[in-house]
């Protein structure tokens, strides 16, 4: 630390300290009183509530598991999907993900505090599997909210963070299939034989998938926390960054309302705000469901690009909203169709109907 640090390191915290206490009569839901603390207490209500995207039922039992521990919330969630962020099976997040155009997997993340409103992220990270901690580490050990590229890299590693190569075999067995498969005018050639069923399925699973983990949680404390994180648009163009470390966008938490996160097509939810809107609008008093309802509703008025719209003239690409309210209420929606939501609480973990936009045979 230099001396200029050192000389103004404590003025700093000291006015962030002012500035916490002064933002602490911030507006809370209609039915609370205007500058009152939260009022809303988890374990009285029959213990914390985690919702999260359908492919986080391990996460949310994890952060059950942490919170029952008197964990606080946002560990609760990055340690629920460090699971999934670990696991070479899943390829759609961290380790085993499915890589860029050009081979190598690039992973984002981003974290949200409720209580202090502090933010931290990481995106274009390579050869780190656990993009949530280091987006973790980006909010505690900087003053910055996001960390790209090897910038991230070595930010991470200097803070000790493990390196290895993500790209799993199995991974990369799928990638040199859409390689060979993309045009009959390029080198690339399949194998003379291409009986392997089982990997043409998972090819097409996987482009029916855009790739991303959210898992939000309320401790009994009344404190709330928020993690996206993914592998991204499979096949992406090198450097692409998602929704998933906007903070807004994305991913977005607040003690005094709640949090909301997404999963789907991220370059209508950067357009949009969703995630930011759909607490704002918690804020003036809807339902979780209503709010997500809107944020479908908002991203369908603004698509106004015809290859991304339908005969119906409708957003022809899926996204979906998870959302909980600090009153322990909890929602989502989709663009389109039934979908379902990992939600779990005092009744266990468990899937959840959440309604589309449109209807699924429009």
């Amino acid at each position: 630390m230099s001396d200029n640090e050192s000389s103004t390191a404590p003025s700093r915290r000291t006015f962030l300290k002012q500035a916490s206490m002064a933002g602490a009569g911030a507006a809370l839901l209609p039915q609370a009183a205007q500058g009152g603390a939260p009022s809303f207490d988890a374990a009285a209500n029959g213990g914390p509530l985690v919702v999260a995207s359908d492919n986080g039922e391990p996460a949310a039992e994890r952060a059950l598991e942490v919170m029952a521990n008197d964990g606080e919330a946002l560990e609760a969630v990055i340690e629920g999907v460090n699971i999934v962020e670990r696991d070479p099976d899943d390829i759609t997040v961290g380790y085993g993900g499915i890589p860029n155009a050009e081979g190598t997997v690039q992973l984002e993340a981003g974290v949200v505090e409720g209580k202090t409103h502090r933010a931290g992220a990481v995106a274009v990270l390579e050869d780190i599997p656990v993009p949530s901690r280091v987006a973790r580490t980006v909010m505690e050990r900087t003053d910055h909210v996001r960390l790209v590229g090897e910038g991230a890299k070595e930010f991470a590693k200097m803070h000790g963070f493990e390196t290895t190569d993500l790209l799993t075999e199995r991974a990369r067995k799928i990638w040199v299939k859409w390689k060979e498969s993309l045009s009959d005018e390029d080198d690339y050639l399949p194998p003379d034989s291409l009986k392997d069923e089982a990997l043409g399925a998972k090819m097409r699973e996987v482009q029916r998938h855009y790739g991303t983990i959210h898992c939000s949680a309320l401790a009994p404390n009344g404190n709330i926390g928020s993690v996206t994180t993914t592998s991204g648009l499979f096949y992406k163009i090198p450097g692409r960054v998602a929704d998933t470390s906007v903070v807004g966008a994305g991913l977005y938490a607040d003690n005094d309302v709640g949090a909301a996160g997404s999963t789907g097509r991220g370059e209508a939810n950067l357009k949009n705000l969703s995630s930011y809107l759909i607490v704002e609008r918690m804020r003036e008093g809807d339902t979780p469901e209503k709010a997500c309802l809107d944020a479908c509703r908002r991203i369908a008025e603004n698509t106004k690009v015809p290859r991304l719209l339908n005969d119906q003239d409708e957003p022809n690409f899926g996204v979906r909203f998870y959302a909980l309210r600090k009153d322990g209420k909890f929602g989502g929606a989709q663009m389109r169709g039934t979908g379902q939501m990992i939600v779990g609480d005092a009744d266990g973990v468990r899937l959840v109907d959440i309604p589309g936009l449109f209807d699924e045979n429009e």
